[in-house]
């Protein structure tokens, strides 16, 4: 064997109870889980009063970019477990889209603004496979992408021909192994956007047994109307359908996750329907004027006009100015931000359903990011598996590996098991905790000892080992440890 991994605790990703065992592997792949004490191995890398667990799959990212950088010292995924993440989200995808140095629209500029110019999403695949990232990468088609692409006017719905423009987009990208296509409903790019234009754009995935993944129009008050909206276009396109990061957003709406969790569970009686969501009670993104009234407080995290207010308070920065916070928002813009604007039993309530699946929603690109970039899945596995004991370890890793793997239809990925991909995380369950905070968003995780991306070491104590051990996983590959199914 190439590798044993010797004298851990694995636990498996499929939900099932611990057991101790080696693991044997080979090319990449798993070969052998059991008492290999007597096989010979080229290596040995000693897990003894550690748990092995598949590599963490964080299902919603905007990693994009982040996948064709290579910068020095730790890096947000691997530091903490990731070894496959699942990018285009929210509507926002890298491609295909070509702006020849003019300014992306917001939340478009998230990503960036310098390497929009990728005219085909198959040429995006191509660059990620080239470059080597990090991470295993499976890729979304962002609906806003190809809106600001092929809409003349982002105030109006879509005409039939921009339609289908824009679907041919995408079925040209699930051709190239997309896995489905996500929307941001939410944001001005696609505002306008009617539940028709969705559809009409979307009819692709019906074909390709694509995935939908939404950040739906409404998180606050009309969250009931942007639930069924969503359900109508999962079960129109007869998809599987992603509730991006389901949350409660403003104080009159907490504790509505009892009434939203019970319209998931009834429209997922219907329809193939999960949720992800990321372990935190402040969510992140563009700085938006409307969402300053909702929240207690609000962080700066970049500002393209003023970057001395990343960091800061816009409520403070607000009273040293002498204007009011909405009316700086303006003078910052373009610019992101934190917002406390959620209530913590409702991220426990929903982070303990058994839909829900983890992910992180890290901005790679801030300069003062939300500690959810390097801090979530161990903040899942210390802080909420482990201290408040919301649920198992075997659940919690079961959230971050096999669950998700098994609604993104990632091929041999997200569960120890021979024949599997030999992504591995190797991590102490006494020790694991998120050390990023809002004040501090930077910092190494503890507990995560080493991380084997495709059979080969990537991580090691929070230090990257090989920044190039990732593939691209494209929807229709059958090779094993490969492909998308």
């Amino acid at each position: 064997m190439d590798l044993i991994i010797e004298g851990g605790t694995v636990i498996d990703g499929s939900g099932g109870p611990r057991v101790r065992a080696d693991v044997g592997i080979v090319d990449g792949v798993i070969v052998a889980i059991g008492d290999l004490y007597d096989a010979p191995a080229h290596q040995r890398h000693d897990a003894s009063g550690r748990i092995v667990a598949p590599g963490f799959i964080d299902a919603h990212t905007h990693d994009d970019r982040l996948l064709l950088q290579t910068a020095p010292g730790p890096h947000p995924k691997l530091s903490q477990g990731v070894t496959t993440v699942i990018t285009g989200n929210c509507g926002v995808s890298l491609a295909p889209l070509r702006l020849d140095g003019v300014a992306p629209p917001a939340p478009l500029d998230l990503l960036g603004r310098d390497d929009w110019h990728f005219d085909r999403f198959s040429d995006y695949l191509d660059a990620l496979d080239a470059y080597g990232p990090a991470v295993n990468a499976a890729c979304l088609v962002g609906h806003s992408t190809l809106r600001v692409r092929h809409v003349a006017d982002l105030g109006r719905d879509a005409t039939a021909e921009e339609c289908a423009r824009m679907a041919a987009d995408l079925d040209a990208a699930l051709d190239a192994g997309a896995l489905g296509m996500s929307t941001g409903l939410y944001y001005p790019p696609a505002q306008a956007a009617s539940t028709d234009e969705v559809i009409a754009v979307g009819r692709p995935l019906t074909q390709h047994r694509g995935i939908v993944a939404m950040h739906l129009r409404d998180e606050g008050d009309a969250i009931d109307d942007a639930l069924r909206e969503g359900f109508l276009i999962g079960r129109s396109l007869e998809v599987e359908t992603v509730l991006s990061h389901h949350k409660l957003i403003g104080k009159r709406n907490h504790g509505r996750s009892i009434d939203t969790l019970n319209m998931v569970e009834q429209a997922a009686a219907q329809q193939s329907l999960c949720m992800d969501c990321y372990p935190y009670h402040a969510s992140s993104t563009m700085l938006i004027a409307s969402r300053v009234g909702q929240s207690s407080q609000v962080l700066v995290t970049w500002s393209e006009a003023d970057p001395s207010a990343a960091g800061r308070s816009l409520f403070d920065l607000a009273k040293e100015r002498g204007v009011a916070p909405e009316a700086l928002v303006a003078q910052l813009s373009p610019a992101g931000a934190i917002y406390f604007a959620m209530d913590e039993d409702d991220v426990s309530r929903i982070l303990a359903h058994p839909l829900t699946m983890v992910g992180s929603d890290g901005l790679a690109h801030d300069k003062v990011p939300h500690p959810r970039l390097w801090g979530t899945f161990p903040r899942v596995l210390g802080h909420y598996a482990r201290e408040r004991r919301l649920f198992s370890l075997e659940t919690a890793v079961h959230k971050m590996t096999g669950l998700t793997a098994r609604r993104f239809g990632l091929h041999n990925r997200g569960l120890l098991q021979a024949g599997h991909a030999a992504d591995l995380v190797v991590f102490d369950a006494a020790t694991v905790a998120d050390r990023a905070t809002f004040e501090d968003p930077t910092q190494l995780s503890a507990g995560i000892d080493a991380v084997f991306v495709n059979g080969t070491l990537a991580c090691q104590a929070g230090q990257v080992v090989n920044a190039h051990a990732g593939r691209v996983l494209r929807r229709g590959d059958r090779a094993a440890g490969q492909g998308v199914q």
